[in-house]
Protein backbone atom coordinates (compact mmCIF):
# COMPACT_ATOMS: atom_id res chain seq x y z
CA UNK A 1 0.00 0.00 0.00
CA UNK A 2 1.04 3.54 -0.19
CA UNK A 3 0.76 6.49 1.87
CA UNK A 4 1.29 10.23 1.49
CA UNK A 5 2.21 13.10 3.15
CA UNK A 6 2.48 16.79 1.37
CA UNK A 7 4.57 19.88 2.44
CA UNK A 8 4.29 23.17 1.48
CA UNK A 9 7.57 24.62 0.31
CA UNK A 10 7.77 28.02 -0.94
CA UNK A 11 4.52 27.97 -1.72
CA UNK A 12 4.42 24.63 -3.86
CA UNK A 13 2.29 21.80 -2.80
CA UNK A 14 4.79 19.09 -2.70
CA UNK A 15 4.03 15.53 -2.54
CA UNK A 16 6.02 12.86 -0.76
CA UNK A 17 4.93 8.79 -0.95
CA UNK A 18 5.71 6.13 1.83
CA UNK A 19 5.01 3.02 -0.69
CA UNK A 20 5.07 -0.26 0.24
CA UNK A 21 5.46 -3.29 -1.84
CA UNK A 22 2.70 -5.37 -1.14
CA UNK A 23 -1.06 -4.16 -1.69
CA UNK A 24 -3.83 -3.35 0.58
CA UNK A 25 -5.58 -6.30 2.28
CA UNK A 26 -9.40 -6.19 1.79
CA UNK A 27 -9.71 -9.32 3.84
CA UNK A 28 -10.99 -7.70 6.91
CA UNK A 29 -12.82 -5.07 4.43
CA UNK A 30 -15.02 -8.38 2.80
CA UNK A 31 -15.65 -9.63 6.25
CA UNK A 32 -16.95 -6.33 7.07
CA UNK A 33 -19.04 -5.89 3.44
CA UNK A 34 -20.56 -9.59 4.44
CA UNK A 35 -21.65 -8.95 8.14
CA UNK A 36 -23.16 -5.58 6.83
CA UNK A 37 -25.27 -7.42 4.27
CA UNK A 38 -26.84 -9.92 6.88
CA UNK A 39 -30.60 -9.51 8.13
CA UNK A 40 -30.68 -6.21 11.00
CA UNK A 41 -33.07 -3.83 12.71
CA UNK A 42 -32.32 -1.31 9.89
CA UNK A 43 -35.59 -0.93 8.84
CA UNK A 44 -37.17 -1.32 12.72
CA UNK A 45 -34.57 1.32 13.38
CA UNK A 46 -35.50 3.98 10.63
CA UNK A 47 -39.37 3.56 11.50
CA UNK A 48 -38.81 4.47 14.77
CA UNK A 49 -37.07 7.53 14.05
CA UNK A 50 -39.16 8.11 11.10
CA UNK A 51 -42.99 7.38 11.48
CA UNK A 52 -42.88 7.41 15.41
CA UNK A 53 -40.38 10.28 16.12
CA UNK A 54 -41.27 12.16 12.94
CA UNK A 55 -39.32 15.68 11.95
CA UNK A 56 -36.44 16.65 13.64
CA UNK A 57 -35.72 20.62 14.25
CA UNK A 58 -33.22 21.54 16.95
CA UNK A 59 -35.01 22.95 20.28
CA UNK A 60 -38.43 20.55 19.55
CA UNK A 61 -39.09 17.65 21.70
CA UNK A 62 -38.91 15.53 18.95
CA UNK A 63 -35.28 16.05 18.22
CA UNK A 64 -34.98 15.39 21.92
CA UNK A 65 -36.51 12.19 21.14
CA UNK A 66 -33.93 11.76 18.48
CA UNK A 67 -31.01 12.11 20.38
CA UNK A 68 -32.05 9.37 22.91
CA UNK A 69 -32.83 7.12 20.46
CA UNK A 70 -29.79 7.83 18.75
CA UNK A 71 -28.13 6.70 22.92
CA UNK A 72 -30.19 3.72 22.84
CA UNK A 73 -29.96 2.57 19.30
CA UNK A 74 -25.66 2.62 19.36
CA UNK A 75 -26.12 0.83 22.68
CA UNK A 76 -28.11 -1.74 21.34
CA UNK A 77 -25.63 -1.59 18.18
CA UNK A 78 -22.84 -2.63 20.78
CA UNK A 79 -20.72 0.78 21.16
CA UNK A 80 -17.79 0.19 23.92
CA UNK A 81 -19.19 3.75 24.68
CA UNK A 82 -21.86 6.54 23.92
CA UNK A 83 -21.96 9.83 25.19
CA UNK A 84 -23.58 13.47 24.03
CA UNK A 85 -21.77 16.47 23.29
CA UNK A 86 -23.93 19.85 23.66
CA UNK A 87 -23.52 23.08 21.41
CA UNK A 88 -25.64 26.32 21.16
CA UNK A 89 -28.12 27.25 18.28
CA UNK A 90 -28.43 31.00 18.34
CA UNK A 91 -32.34 31.29 17.94
CA UNK A 92 -35.20 28.60 17.84
CA UNK A 93 -37.70 28.95 15.07
CA UNK A 94 -41.05 27.04 14.56
CA UNK A 95 -43.61 28.19 11.90
CA UNK A 96 -47.08 29.48 12.68
CA UNK A 97 -50.28 29.14 10.75
CA UNK A 98 -48.77 30.78 7.51
CA UNK A 99 -51.98 31.91 5.32
CA UNK A 100 -51.63 33.37 1.51
CA UNK A 101 -54.66 34.31 -0.46
CA UNK A 102 -53.78 35.98 -4.08
CA UNK A 103 -56.05 38.44 -5.38
CA UNK A 104 -57.25 39.47 -8.78
CA UNK A 105 -59.44 41.43 -10.97
CA UNK A 106 -61.17 40.72 -14.58
CA UNK A 107 -63.90 42.05 -16.74
CA UNK A 108 -66.98 40.80 -17.09
CA UNK A 109 -69.18 42.21 -20.15
CA UNK A 110 -72.00 40.01 -19.69
CA UNK A 111 -74.62 42.01 -18.03
CA UNK A 112 -76.78 39.54 -16.36
CA UNK A 113 -73.77 38.64 -14.29
CA UNK A 114 -73.19 42.27 -13.41
CA UNK A 115 -70.79 43.20 -15.77
CA UNK A 116 -67.99 45.51 -15.20
CA UNK A 117 -64.78 45.08 -13.38
CA UNK A 118 -64.73 41.70 -11.08
CA UNK A 119 -62.81 40.42 -7.79
CA UNK A 120 -61.73 36.94 -8.18
CA UNK A 121 -59.58 35.45 -4.76
CA UNK A 122 -57.74 31.76 -4.83
CA UNK A 123 -55.57 30.23 -1.67
CA UNK A 124 -52.28 29.92 -2.26
CA UNK A 125 -49.85 27.18 -0.60
CA UNK A 126 -47.14 28.27 1.05
CA UNK A 127 -44.81 27.48 3.74
CA UNK A 128 -42.16 29.96 4.94
CA UNK A 129 -39.00 29.76 4.76
CA UNK A 130 -37.03 28.33 7.51
CA UNK A 131 -35.10 30.62 10.17
CA UNK A 132 -37.22 33.71 8.24
CA UNK A 133 -38.39 36.93 9.90
CA UNK A 134 -42.53 36.60 11.53
CA UNK A 135 -45.14 38.49 9.09
CA UNK A 136 -48.14 39.96 11.08
CA UNK A 137 -51.17 39.53 8.95
CA UNK A 138 -51.35 41.92 5.97
CA UNK A 139 -53.99 42.17 3.64
CA UNK A 140 -54.24 43.62 -0.15
CA UNK A 141 -50.18 43.98 -0.69
CA UNK A 142 -49.40 44.30 -4.22
CA UNK A 143 -47.44 41.43 -5.89
CA UNK A 144 -44.61 42.11 -8.34
CA UNK A 145 -43.17 39.56 -10.31
CA UNK A 146 -39.09 39.72 -11.01
CA UNK A 147 -37.98 36.72 -12.70
CA UNK A 148 -35.54 35.27 -11.68
CA UNK A 149 -34.37 38.08 -9.74
CA UNK A 150 -31.23 39.71 -10.91
CA UNK A 151 -30.77 42.74 -10.54
CA UNK A 152 -31.73 43.82 -13.84
CA UNK A 153 -35.25 41.71 -13.23
CA UNK A 154 -35.66 44.28 -9.65
CA UNK A 155 -34.59 47.60 -11.75
CA UNK A 156 -37.02 46.40 -14.73
CA UNK A 157 -39.65 45.65 -11.78
CA UNK A 158 -39.48 49.06 -10.63
CA UNK A 159 -40.25 50.66 -7.13
CA UNK A 160 -41.24 47.33 -5.20
CA UNK A 161 -41.45 48.90 -1.67
CA UNK A 162 -44.20 47.67 1.04
CA UNK A 163 -44.19 44.95 -2.00
CA UNK A 164 -44.44 40.97 -2.26
CA UNK A 165 -41.94 40.19 -4.81
CA UNK A 166 -42.43 36.75 -6.73
CA UNK A 167 -39.47 34.80 -7.69
CA UNK A 168 -39.08 32.36 -10.30
CA UNK A 169 -37.13 29.22 -10.01
CA UNK A 170 -36.47 26.17 -12.45
CA UNK A 171 -38.03 22.74 -11.87
CA UNK A 172 -35.35 20.37 -10.06
CA UNK A 173 -33.53 17.58 -11.84
CA UNK A 174 -30.25 17.56 -10.68
CA UNK A 175 -27.89 18.49 -8.10
CA UNK A 176 -26.29 21.46 -10.07
CA UNK A 177 -29.95 22.71 -10.17
CA UNK A 178 -30.33 21.40 -6.41
CA UNK A 179 -26.78 23.85 -5.42
CA UNK A 180 -27.82 26.76 -8.05
CA UNK A 181 -31.24 27.02 -5.84
CA UNK A 182 -29.63 27.83 -2.94
CA UNK A 183 -26.98 29.77 -4.53
CA UNK A 184 -29.21 31.97 -6.21
CA UNK A 185 -31.41 32.84 -3.02
CA UNK A 186 -29.23 35.14 -0.93
CA UNK A 187 -28.30 37.85 -3.90
CA UNK A 188 -32.19 37.80 -4.29
CA UNK A 189 -32.54 38.45 -0.90
CA UNK A 190 -29.96 41.39 -0.42
CA UNK A 191 -31.74 43.43 -3.66
CA UNK A 192 -35.24 42.68 -1.60
CA UNK A 193 -34.09 44.48 1.42
CA UNK A 194 -32.50 46.55 -0.35
CA UNK A 195 -35.57 47.72 -2.38
CA UNK A 196 -37.82 47.78 1.13
CA UNK A 197 -39.94 44.59 0.02
CA UNK A 198 -42.51 43.95 1.90
CA UNK A 199 -41.63 39.72 1.88
CA UNK A 200 -40.66 37.44 -0.66
CA UNK A 201 -42.63 34.60 -2.51
CA UNK A 202 -40.10 31.87 -4.10
CA UNK A 203 -42.00 29.74 -6.56
CA UNK A 204 -41.12 25.91 -5.52
CA UNK A 205 -38.64 24.19 -7.43
CA UNK A 206 -40.72 20.88 -7.36
CA UNK A 207 -44.35 20.54 -8.99
CA UNK A 208 -47.78 18.59 -8.16
CA UNK A 209 -47.78 20.97 -5.44
CA UNK A 210 -45.04 19.47 -3.36
CA UNK A 211 -43.91 22.13 -0.25
CA UNK A 212 -40.60 21.87 1.06
CA UNK A 213 -38.51 23.29 3.49
CA UNK A 214 -35.31 25.89 3.20
CA UNK A 215 -33.24 28.39 5.01
CA UNK A 216 -30.89 30.47 3.99
CA UNK A 217 -29.76 31.73 7.20
CA UNK A 218 -26.01 30.35 7.26
CA UNK A 219 -25.35 29.79 10.90
CA UNK A 220 -28.73 30.02 12.71
CA UNK A 221 -29.53 33.84 12.62
CA UNK A 222 -32.72 35.11 12.02
CA UNK A 223 -32.81 36.03 8.10
CA UNK A 224 -33.84 39.86 7.51
CA UNK A 225 -36.91 39.34 5.34
CA UNK A 226 -40.40 37.44 5.39
CA UNK A 227 -40.29 34.79 3.11
CA UNK A 228 -42.22 31.84 2.01
CA UNK A 229 -42.36 29.03 -0.80
CA UNK A 230 -45.47 29.02 -2.74
CA UNK A 231 -46.49 25.62 -4.39
CA UNK A 232 -45.22 26.12 -8.47
CA UNK A 233 -48.64 25.90 -9.53
CA UNK A 234 -49.94 28.96 -7.80
CA UNK A 235 -46.98 30.96 -7.86
CA UNK A 236 -47.27 30.36 -12.13
CA UNK A 237 -51.19 31.47 -11.83
CA UNK A 238 -49.87 34.22 -9.99
CA UNK A 239 -47.31 34.98 -12.79
CA UNK A 240 -49.46 34.62 -15.72
CA UNK A 241 -52.03 37.13 -14.32
CA UNK A 242 -49.02 39.76 -13.70
CA UNK A 243 -47.87 38.85 -17.52
CA UNK A 244 -51.17 39.31 -19.11
CA UNK A 245 -51.60 42.89 -17.54
CA UNK A 246 -53.86 41.79 -14.40
CA UNK A 247 -53.28 43.22 -11.11
CA UNK A 248 -52.45 40.92 -8.30
CA UNK A 249 -52.63 41.81 -4.80
CA UNK A 250 -52.30 39.30 -1.51
CA UNK A 251 -53.29 38.45 1.99
CA UNK A 252 -50.59 36.91 3.86
CA UNK A 253 -49.76 36.07 7.11
CA UNK A 254 -46.59 34.29 8.28
CA UNK A 255 -46.58 34.04 12.43
CA UNK A 256 -43.40 32.38 13.02
CA UNK A 257 -42.56 31.28 16.40
CA UNK A 258 -39.16 32.89 17.52
CA UNK A 259 -37.05 32.57 20.82
CA UNK A 260 -33.61 32.99 21.79
CA UNK A 261 -30.43 30.53 21.64
CA UNK A 262 -30.95 26.29 22.64
CA UNK A 263 -28.93 23.79 23.56
CA UNK A 264 -28.69 20.89 21.26
CA UNK A 265 -26.35 18.10 20.90
CA UNK A 266 -24.61 15.61 18.80
CA UNK A 267 -24.49 11.88 19.63
CA UNK A 268 -21.14 9.99 19.95
CA UNK A 269 -20.45 6.28 19.53
CA UNK A 270 -16.98 4.47 19.68
CA UNK A 271 -15.85 1.24 18.99
CA UNK A 272 -12.07 1.26 20.66
CA UNK A 273 -8.93 1.01 17.94
CA UNK A 274 -6.97 -2.10 19.06
CA UNK A 275 -3.67 -0.75 18.64
CA UNK A 276 -3.64 3.25 17.80
CA UNK A 277 -6.88 4.11 19.91
CA UNK A 278 -5.68 7.71 20.11
CA UNK A 279 -6.36 8.15 16.32
CA UNK A 280 -9.78 7.97 14.97
CA UNK A 281 -12.14 7.51 11.81
CA UNK A 282 -15.70 9.14 11.81
CA UNK A 283 -18.48 7.63 10.37
CA UNK A 284 -21.37 10.27 10.39
CA UNK A 285 -24.30 11.17 9.59
CA UNK A 286 -26.87 14.34 10.34
CA UNK A 287 -30.07 13.19 12.81
CA UNK A 288 -31.90 16.88 12.53
CA UNK A 289 -34.38 17.14 9.70
CA UNK A 290 -37.43 19.75 8.30
CA UNK A 291 -40.90 18.70 9.52
CA UNK A 292 -43.06 18.60 6.67
CA UNK A 293 -42.28 15.66 5.73
CA UNK A 294 -40.65 12.80 8.37
CA UNK A 295 -37.13 13.59 6.94
CA UNK A 296 -35.99 9.92 5.86
CA UNK A 297 -34.15 10.60 3.11
CA UNK A 298 -32.64 13.60 4.42
CA UNK A 299 -30.88 12.22 7.08
CA UNK A 300 -33.14 9.74 8.37
CA UNK A 301 -32.31 6.84 6.28
CA UNK A 302 -28.43 7.14 7.07
CA UNK A 303 -28.14 7.76 10.57
CA UNK A 304 -30.05 4.51 10.32
CA UNK A 305 -27.15 3.19 8.55
CA UNK A 306 -24.22 4.62 10.86
CA UNK A 307 -25.83 2.76 13.40
CA UNK A 308 -26.09 -0.47 11.08
CA UNK A 309 -22.44 0.27 10.24
CA UNK A 310 -21.49 -0.07 14.05
CA UNK A 311 -23.52 -3.09 14.58
CA UNK A 312 -21.73 -4.90 11.21
CA UNK A 313 -18.46 -3.75 12.33
CA UNK A 314 -18.92 -5.05 15.75
CA UNK A 315 -20.63 -8.50 14.45
CA UNK A 316 -17.72 -9.18 11.99
CA UNK A 317 -15.26 -9.78 15.07
CA UNK A 318 -12.94 -7.03 13.30
CA UNK A 319 -11.15 -5.18 15.32
CA UNK A 320 -9.01 -1.89 13.17
CA UNK A 321 -6.43 -0.21 14.81
CA UNK A 322 -7.77 3.00 15.05
CA UNK A 323 -10.59 3.96 17.21
CA UNK A 324 -13.74 4.36 14.85
CA UNK A 325 -16.23 7.63 16.08
CA UNK A 326 -19.93 7.10 14.95
CA UNK A 327 -21.49 10.75 15.38
CA UNK A 328 -25.11 11.82 14.57
CA UNK A 329 -24.73 15.69 14.00
CA UNK A 330 -27.22 18.03 15.26
CA UNK A 331 -28.09 21.41 13.66
CA UNK A 332 -27.16 20.22 9.84
CA UNK A 333 -29.77 22.00 8.61
CA UNK A 334 -29.42 25.45 10.15
CA UNK A 335 -25.86 26.08 9.04
CA UNK A 336 -24.01 22.66 9.35
CA UNK A 337 -23.94 24.46 13.49
CA UNK A 338 -23.27 20.43 15.24
CA UNK A 339 -20.58 19.49 12.65
CA UNK A 340 -18.93 22.79 13.16
CA UNK A 341 -19.02 22.64 16.74
CA UNK A 342 -18.06 19.24 17.23
CA UNK A 343 -14.47 20.03 14.81
CA UNK A 344 -13.84 23.36 16.58
CA UNK A 345 -14.74 21.81 20.09
CA UNK A 346 -11.88 18.82 19.26
CA UNK A 347 -9.94 20.89 17.34
CA UNK A 348 -7.04 20.07 19.59
CA UNK A 349 -6.66 16.34 18.35
CA UNK A 350 -7.67 16.80 14.64
CA UNK A 351 -4.26 16.07 14.02
CA UNK A 352 -4.85 12.61 14.82
CA UNK A 353 -7.88 11.85 12.97
CA UNK A 354 -7.55 9.41 10.44
CA UNK A 355 -10.63 10.24 8.19
CA UNK A 356 -13.84 11.63 8.37
CA UNK A 357 -16.67 9.85 6.28
CA UNK A 358 -20.24 11.35 5.45
CA UNK A 359 -23.53 9.84 3.99
CA UNK A 360 -26.11 12.71 3.01
CA UNK A 361 -27.73 12.27 0.03
CA UNK A 362 -30.78 10.01 0.43
CA UNK A 363 -30.49 5.92 -1.03
CA UNK A 364 -29.34 6.48 -4.53
CA UNK A 365 -27.08 4.27 -5.73
CA UNK A 366 -23.19 5.36 -4.41
CA UNK A 367 -21.03 5.87 -7.47
CA UNK A 368 -18.12 6.84 -5.20
CA UNK A 369 -16.38 9.64 -3.51
CA UNK A 370 -15.62 12.51 -3.62
CA UNK A 371 -12.34 13.52 -0.97
CA UNK A 372 -12.29 17.45 -1.06
CA UNK A 373 -9.45 18.30 -3.21
CA UNK A 374 -6.66 15.61 -1.68
CA UNK A 375 -4.00 15.08 -4.74
CA UNK A 376 -1.48 13.73 -2.00
CA UNK A 377 -3.65 10.37 -0.84
CA UNK A 378 -6.16 10.06 -4.42
CA UNK A 379 -3.97 7.15 -5.62
CA UNK A 380 -4.75 5.04 -1.87
CA UNK A 381 -8.57 6.33 -2.03
CA UNK A 382 -8.69 4.52 -5.08
CA UNK A 383 -7.50 1.13 -4.03
CA UNK A 384 -9.38 1.43 -0.23
CA UNK A 385 -12.68 1.38 -2.37
CA UNK A 386 -11.81 -1.49 -4.48
CA UNK A 387 -13.71 -3.74 -2.58
CA UNK A 388 -17.12 -1.34 -3.11
CA UNK A 389 -16.76 -1.97 -7.14
CA UNK A 390 -19.41 -5.11 -6.48
CA UNK A 391 -21.59 -2.14 -5.77
CA UNK A 392 -20.58 0.10 -8.39
CA UNK A 393 -19.09 2.39 -6.32
CA UNK A 394 -15.64 3.46 -8.55
CA UNK A 395 -15.61 6.70 -8.24
CA UNK A 396 -12.82 9.13 -6.71
CA UNK A 397 -13.27 13.00 -6.96
CA UNK A 398 -11.44 15.55 -6.28
CA UNK A 399 -14.00 18.33 -5.59
CA UNK A 400 -14.08 20.13 -2.36
CA UNK A 401 -18.03 20.46 -1.71
CA UNK A 402 -19.93 22.01 0.61
CA UNK A 403 -23.53 21.79 2.05
CA UNK A 404 -22.99 18.50 4.91
CA UNK A 405 -21.05 17.39 7.91
CA UNK A 406 -17.76 17.12 6.09
CA UNK A 407 -17.14 20.63 5.67
CA UNK A 408 -15.65 22.08 8.70
CA UNK A 409 -13.37 19.26 9.17
CA UNK A 410 -12.26 19.70 5.03
CA UNK A 411 -11.62 23.33 6.24
CA UNK A 412 -9.18 21.62 9.10
CA UNK A 413 -7.11 19.76 7.24
CA UNK A 414 -8.94 16.46 7.69
CA UNK A 415 -9.14 13.89 4.86
CA UNK A 416 -12.53 13.42 3.91
CA UNK A 417 -14.93 11.47 2.28
CA UNK A 418 -18.55 12.51 1.15
CA UNK A 419 -20.46 9.43 -0.35
CA UNK A 420 -21.54 10.51 -4.57
CA UNK A 421 -24.99 9.46 -5.12
CA UNK A 422 -27.36 9.00 -7.94
CA UNK A 423 -29.98 11.53 -7.14
CA UNK A 424 -32.76 8.59 -7.43
CA UNK A 425 -35.82 9.77 -5.70
CA UNK A 426 -33.68 12.27 -3.35
CA UNK A 427 -34.66 15.72 -5.20
CA UNK A 428 -38.06 15.75 -5.37
CA UNK A 429 -38.39 14.56 -1.95
CA UNK A 430 -35.85 16.16 -0.28
CA UNK A 431 -36.94 18.63 2.68
CA UNK A 432 -40.76 18.15 1.67
CA UNK A 433 -43.72 16.82 2.50
CA UNK A 434 -43.35 13.68 0.81
CA UNK A 435 -39.58 12.79 2.21
CA UNK A 436 -41.11 9.92 4.00
CA UNK A 437 -40.16 5.91 5.28
CA UNK A 438 -41.67 4.83 2.27
CA UNK A 439 -39.17 6.47 -0.10
CA UNK A 440 -36.68 4.41 1.21
CA UNK A 441 -34.94 1.82 -0.88
CA UNK A 442 -33.73 -0.76 1.88
CA UNK A 443 -31.73 -3.30 -0.31
CA UNK A 444 -29.79 -0.12 -1.70
CA UNK A 445 -29.43 1.63 1.69
CA UNK A 446 -28.22 -2.27 2.71
CA UNK A 447 -25.52 -1.56 0.36
CA UNK A 448 -24.71 1.63 1.73
CA UNK A 449 -24.24 0.34 5.07
CA UNK A 450 -21.92 -2.52 4.06
CA UNK A 451 -19.79 0.71 1.71
CA UNK A 452 -19.46 2.97 5.09
CA UNK A 453 -18.59 0.35 7.44
CA UNK A 454 -16.15 -1.40 5.12
CA UNK A 455 -13.71 1.90 3.91
CA UNK A 456 -14.14 3.03 7.93
CA UNK A 457 -12.64 -0.11 8.69
CA UNK A 458 -9.79 -0.03 5.80
CA UNK A 459 -9.13 3.90 7.19
CA UNK A 460 -8.55 2.82 10.56
CA UNK A 461 -6.67 -0.18 10.06
CA UNK A 462 -3.95 1.69 7.74
CA UNK A 463 -0.58 1.14 9.33
CA UNK A 464 -0.16 5.18 8.90
CA UNK A 465 -3.41 7.72 8.50
CA UNK A 466 -4.26 8.07 4.71
CA UNK A 467 -2.90 11.11 5.05
CA UNK A 468 -1.97 14.10 6.94
CA UNK A 469 -4.00 17.00 8.42
CA UNK A 470 -2.91 20.25 5.77
CA UNK A 471 -1.76 23.66 7.11
CA UNK A 472 -4.44 26.49 6.34
CA UNK A 473 -2.38 27.54 3.65
CA UNK A 474 -1.79 24.07 2.04
CA UNK A 475 -5.93 23.85 2.44
CA UNK A 476 -6.69 27.62 0.78
CA UNK A 477 -3.88 26.13 -2.37
CA UNK A 478 -6.52 23.01 -2.89
CA UNK A 479 -9.38 25.63 -2.95
CA UNK A 480 -7.70 27.31 -5.86
CA UNK A 481 -6.73 24.21 -7.32
CA UNK A 482 -10.21 22.83 -7.49
CA UNK A 483 -11.39 26.36 -8.49
CA UNK A 484 -13.28 26.25 -5.67
CA UNK A 485 -13.45 29.94 -4.36
CA UNK A 486 -16.10 31.13 -5.88
CA UNK A 487 -18.51 28.44 -4.51
CA UNK A 488 -17.27 29.52 -1.01
CA UNK A 489 -18.15 33.14 -1.83
CA UNK A 490 -21.16 32.47 -3.41
CA UNK A 491 -22.11 30.15 -0.28
CA UNK A 492 -20.96 32.71 2.25
CA UNK A 493 -17.91 31.11 3.64
CA UNK A 494 -14.74 32.44 2.25
CA UNK A 495 -15.06 35.81 4.27
CA UNK A 496 -14.90 33.62 7.42
CA UNK A 497 -12.27 31.45 6.32
CA UNK A 498 -10.09 34.68 5.35
CA UNK A 499 -10.74 36.12 8.68
CA UNK A 500 -10.13 32.92 10.58
CA UNK A 501 -14.01 32.49 11.59
CA UNK A 502 -13.69 29.47 10.10
CA UNK A 503 -11.51 26.44 9.27
CA UNK A 504 -8.03 25.56 10.55
CA UNK A 505 -6.17 28.96 12.22
CA UNK A 506 -2.28 28.04 10.79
Amino acid sequence: MRTGKALLLGGIFILTCICFASPIDTSEADRVIESALQPSPLEKNLHRLTDEIGGRVPGTLAMEHAVAWGRQAFTAAGADSVHTEAFSIPYSWAEGDTEMTATTTFQVDDAKLGGGTVLSSFHVHAVSVAWASALAPVKHVPVVDVGEGTAADFQKAGDISGKIVLVHTVVLKTWDDLFAEYAKAPPVIDLAVKARAKAVAFMATREHDILYRHTNSAAGEIDRLPMVIVAREDGERVARLLAAGNLVWADLSIPNQIGGPIKAANVIAELRGSEKPEEFVILGAHLDSWELGTGALDNGCNAALVVDALRAIKASGVKPRRTIRFIFFSGEEQGLIGSHAYAVAHRAELDKAAGVIVYDSGTGKTTGFSIGGRKDFLSIAKDLIVPLARFDAKDVKLDMEWGTDHFDFMLEGVPTFVADQDEANYLENYHAISDTYDKVDFPQLKKHVAEAAALSVELADLPEKIGPRLTHDQIEQSMRETNSIEMLKADGIWDDWVSGKRGRQK
